[in-house]
């Protein structure tokens, strides 16, 4: 067994750099609170996730632009690297979609502005009443297109230079954030699609020009999303479950949104007829997004019907494979355009965010997107981050290859008590267990390297028994994935609390502990595992006899 966890709640994982994106929430207690009530918890927090709240480099950097301007304390400020993120985040918090019958109001367009400034780098700042921040914090959590905490870290060391310009009118003013990290990273990354590759010889393949990255995983969504949407306006299929923010993102941004969001055969049947709908009532459908597989549960679509789905009604496919990863799937040649989560398992040490989009040559939408992309994309992942990236990314590979393993050894494990009856361990999610499996292992690199992934997820018999598991699991306990550690959250709980009955529609449920595997010893993560399964398993025999009693 490995040593006792001794991090502080909501300090950042050790070794915990100043650009961390961890942080530790132990205890079942916290995951109950969480659910009920986040911004209590988040307001504890030391450390945090940086689309969660402004870390606090970005808090001290948006404090001096207020002081700069002598604004009074009822002013609050989010802070962007370009013209067109920021007129995004006024277009949002003005939006009447903002008003939601309760809480939240839309800003009145005359109390928020964008401001220019400089100090190392050219930005942006939005200026609004502090009362109004509730409304607009949504464009910074859910688009992720504000400032890194390098870039922030970076200008605070200038703050002197701080100094206040003449706001520009066009877009065309952007970021000069280009360098040699960026031209490796854009090169590293097609050299791993080009690796056992199952694209067809005779299919053109993405060279660094088809490579696009963004400030974060989620920009990598948002931002495409918009561009397609200034092009033709259309409603946005998302199949099969994803990450809490993509389906926010759908929703809050366009004219229209349908959810599939089992993934099932039952589901591509309703899509078949949901577009063909569409087509008779000639309503544009701009694209259909999946991931592969998909979060939490490891549900892999069908992408070899998507596919013929989107060929026939003429549909963008977008597949976001960060849970799958470059290393072990190749899915390159079927997607239209693939986006992936660069602060996952590609960066590796949970220090950077960053997100990319890779459109394929060989598709009949290539033409269409990378028009899009000439005239809309503006490079916003700072140098800083780029550079960190670039160095961490190196022993990609590697890193992968321990991940699979361990993950596959706790699978193994986790999957060997759920078929014992005794056991209080009811299912194992894992493409290399899940049905949908199958689909999964259709796009595997046919190498030694390719693998399941460092994603799965562990169902309990009930809550006792969940609670007593994740107490008694000597890992480190909150979100973020392919980190060097091992991560468990309590991603329905969490997430999805307040609308359990919705989840459960989806396969979702409160006793589903989400597991990171990390790079620690595979035997000492195992019987790390197999004391929290026996913690749970008394739990269950203990209720059984008192039953009895």
């Amino acid at each position: 067994m490995s040593a006792s966890i001794s991090t502080p709640f909501g300090h950042a994982i050790p070794p915990a750099p100043r650009h961390s994106v961890t942080v530790h929430m132990p205890g079942w207690e916290i995951v109950e609170k969480f659910g009920s009530d986040p911004a209590s918890v988040l307001a504890t927090l030391e450390n945090v996730y940086p689309r969660m709240r402004p870390h606090k480099d970005i808090a001290d950097l948006a404090a001096a632009v207020l002081e700069r301007i002598s604004a009074d304390e009822t002013q609050a400020c989010l802070l962007f690297s370009s013209l067109q993120s920021s007129r995004e985040c006024v277009e949002f918090s003005t939006s009447d979609r903002r008003d939601n019958g309760a809480d939240k109001k839309p800003v009145p367009p005359d109390q928020i502005t964008i401001r220019a400034f400089s100090a190392v780098d050219r930005f942006f700042a939005v200026v609004f009443p502090r009362d109004k921040l509730g409304t607009v914090a949504g464009f910074w959590s859910t688009p992720g297109a504000g400032v890194s905490s390098r870039f922030a870290e970076a200008n605070l060391k200038r703050l002197a230079k701080l100094t206040e310009l003449p706001r520009p009118t066009s877009e065309n003013i952007r970021p000069g954030f280009e360098s040699v990290a960026h031209q490796e990273i854009r090169q590293r990354i097609v050299q791993h699609l080009k690796r056992s590759s199952l694209t067809p010889r005779d299919q053109p393949r993405p060279t660094a020009d088809d490579v696009y990255l963004f400030q974060t995983g989620m920009a990598s969504i948002y931002k495409p999303h918009t561009y397609m949407l200034r092009r033709n306006p259309g409603t946005t299929v998302l199949f099969g479950m994803a990450f809490m923010n993509t389906p926010t993102v759908f929703e809050e941004f366009g004219p229209g949104f349908a959810f599939f969001g089992n993934g099932t055969d039952d589901d591509l049947r309703d899509l078949e007829e949901f577009l063909q709908t569409e087509r008779d009532n000639h309503r544009r459908v701009q694209a259909i997004w999946a991931e592969f597989p998909s979060n939490p549960l490891l549900v892999t679509p069908d992408l070899t019907r998507l596919r013929a789905l989107a060929n026939k009604y003429d549909v963008v496919l977008a597949i976001d494979d960060t849970i799958g990863s470059w290393a072990n799937i190749d899915i390159t040649y079927v997607a239209d355009m693939l986006v992936t989560s660069l602060t996952k398992s590609f960066n590796g040490y949970a220090d950077a965010i960053a997100g990319s989009v890779i459109l394929n040559p060989a598709s009949r939408k290539y033409h269409e997107l990378k028009t899009l992309f000439d005239k809309y994309y503006v490079p916003e992942l700072y140098i800083d981050d780029a550079e960190v990236i670039d160095q961490n990314s190196r022993d990609y590979i590697p890193r992968t290859l321990k991940l699979n393993n361990n993950a596959s050894a706790v699978v193994q494990y986790l999957q060997s008590r759920a078929e014992d009856p005794a056991s209080a361990v009811h299912r194992v999610h894992y493409p290399s267990v899940n049905p949908s499996g199958v689909h999964y292992k259709e796009f595997m690199r046919p190498d030694k390297i390719s693998g399941y992934g460092c994603l799965f997820s562990v169902e309990l018999e009930d809550l006792p028994t969940t609670m007593a598991f994740y107490d008694n699991l000597n890992v480190h306990k909150g979100p973020h994935l392919g980190a060097p550690f091992t991560l468990a959250f309590a991603y329905t709980m969490c997430a999805y609390k307040s609308k359990l009955d919705w989840a459960a529609r989806y396969g979702m449920k409160p006793t589903q502990i989400r597991i990171s595997a990390g790079l620690e010893e595979t035997e000492t993560l195992v019987e790390d595992f197999r004391v929290a399964v026996e913690a749970a398993d008394k739990v269950k025999r203990d209720n059984a006899a008192r039953l009895i009693d």
